[in-house]
């Protein structure tokens, strides 16, 4: 066969794959992984290590083997099944292109929606789907109109940057006085509540509260339904931040008792990056504005909250898929399984030489990510030096968090894909690094 022909051949074939492809872009997504087992069962200890079914699930992700990821919360890798299924969409809508757009993309979007919203608690017409939580962050607190010049907002160091950021902007858009409060070190649950007492007691004039379910800086849990509980008996308003929670914590959003809330699907759940969601109470639509008076949507409408033009259509229908394979292994056994991996180096390396661990052993105040900081190390310089060595002496890859009080700190967060062994490597690194053993 000449190589016109090859080439023509293959063609062929590529463009019937895609055709067959294109007329079911999103159907209910197939078992994510048939070959993984059932989910554990009996306590969280042996559902956590089940040795069998983790190594199954490990058996889903495709890693680099040149060093051993513990920066795990910047974004979650992809499990394959739904790294595959991103691929066929891409090339669905690559080979549709605005045909697909103009025609169906609308009601597969709402099939999206419905998903996920079946799958965190709320009615579709709750949620909207953004860019990620950070966008989604950003338009709750810019667009809650029920603030009037004098009263207060409220916030604590614990809290994402570009929410801060938020926050403090509202100071110029609606000249409200922004405060911000230290979380104590080191947290203990009741200590949290007693802080968020004591600021609210000191700000009578706060009527919005910023909340981060976990903390990316240290991965402390808040109890947000219990601060929640708290301000709204003061007239109190608040916005939460699930970026970190949700598929890393089991709940589902009304247990967090808040009406505003904002969302990652690219994190814990393990969709591709560019996607999350807000949630408004349906009643309490009225109290977010429209996106910079947004009118493709009526204004009862959540969606007319957001206004983002043309977005990533592949990413947003490869969602289904990576929420029904968060399914399928099972919140639950996702939540004791990160909280096991976290305790396993936690416990081996707590009694290392000037090691500072911030993320409490309290259970309930902590999941997959916890921060420590060595004695006397504070600065970003000092905290840097730690991360270089961990990854280029030992191939340990963790990630420097600044916004911290009492000073920066070393963020390490394990994923599913993460085993004995490779925190084995972790422990053996920190006892190096501490001075604890030479090496």
């Amino acid at each position: 066969m000449h190589l016109t022909e090859t080439i023509s051949s293959n063609r062929r074939s590529i463009l019937r794959g895609l055709a067959a492809a294109a007329v079911t872009s999103l159907t209910a997504p197939a078992l994510a992984a048939e070959s993984l087992p059932a989910q554990p069962t009996g306590t969280a200890a042996a559902i956590a290590t089940d040795k069998a079914y983790w190594a199954a699930v490990k058996g889903l992700y495709a890693v680099t083997p040149d060093v051993v990821n513990f920066e795990n919360g910047y974004w979650g890798i992809m499990p394959e099944p739904v790294r595959r299924e991103f691929i066929r969409q891409s090339d669905m809508i690559n080979y549709q292109n605005t045909f697909y757009a103009r025609q169906r993309a609308g009601a597969d979007f709402e099939a999206v929606r419905a998903k996920v919203a079946e799958a965190v608690g709320a009615a579709p017409d709750e949620i909207a789907l953004t860019r990620g939580a950070t966008e989604a962050l950003q338009l709750l607190i810019g667009g809650y109109n029920r603030l009037k010049p004098g009263d207060g907002v409220l916030y604590a160091d614990l809290d994402y940057d570009s929410m801060q950021y938020a926050m403090n902007a509202l100071k110029a858009r609606r000249g409200v006085d922004v405060v911000k409060f230290d979380i104590p070190e080191p947290a203990t649950r009741q200590a949290v509540l007693d802080a968020y007492a004591r600021a609210i007691e000191a700000n009578p004039k706060t009527r919005l509260l910023l909340l981060t379910h976990v903390s990316h800086r240290t991965g402390f849990v808040m109890p947000i339904a219990e601060i929640a509980r708290m301000a709204k008996a003061r007239g109190i308003d608040t916005i939460v931040d699930a970026a970190h929670s949700w598929g890393q914590i089991d709940f589902r959003v009304g247990d967090l008792e808040a009406d505003f809330v904002g969302f990652n699907l690219h994190k814990w759940i393990g969709a591709p990056i560019g996607v999350g969601f807000l949630y408004i109470r349906k009643d309490r639509l009225a109290d977010i504005d429209r996106d910079l008076g947004d009118e493709d949507f009526a204004e009862t409408d959540i969606r007319s909250r957001v206004h983002t033009g043309t977005v990533n259509f592949a990413t947003v229908l490869t969602v289904p898929m990576a929420v029904a394979l968060h399914q399928q292994i099972g919140a639950a056994a996702k939540q004791a399984r990160l909280r096991y991996l976290r305790d396993y180096w936690v416990s081996r390396a707590r009694g290392f030489r000037d090691l500072e661990i911030l993320t409490p052993d309290e259970v309930g105040s902590y999941g997959a990510i916890t921060s420590f900081r060595l004695a006397g190390k504070t600065s970003k310089a000092d905290n840097e030096a730690i991360v270089v060595k961990l990854r280029d002496s030992h191939k340990v890859m963790t990630v420097r968090r600044a916004g911290v009080a009492k000073g920066q700190c070393i963020r390490v967060t394990p994923a599913l894909f993460t085993d004995e062994a490779d925190l084995d490597r972790l422990v053996e690194a920190l006892a190096v690094v501490t001075g604890t053993k030479t090496g």
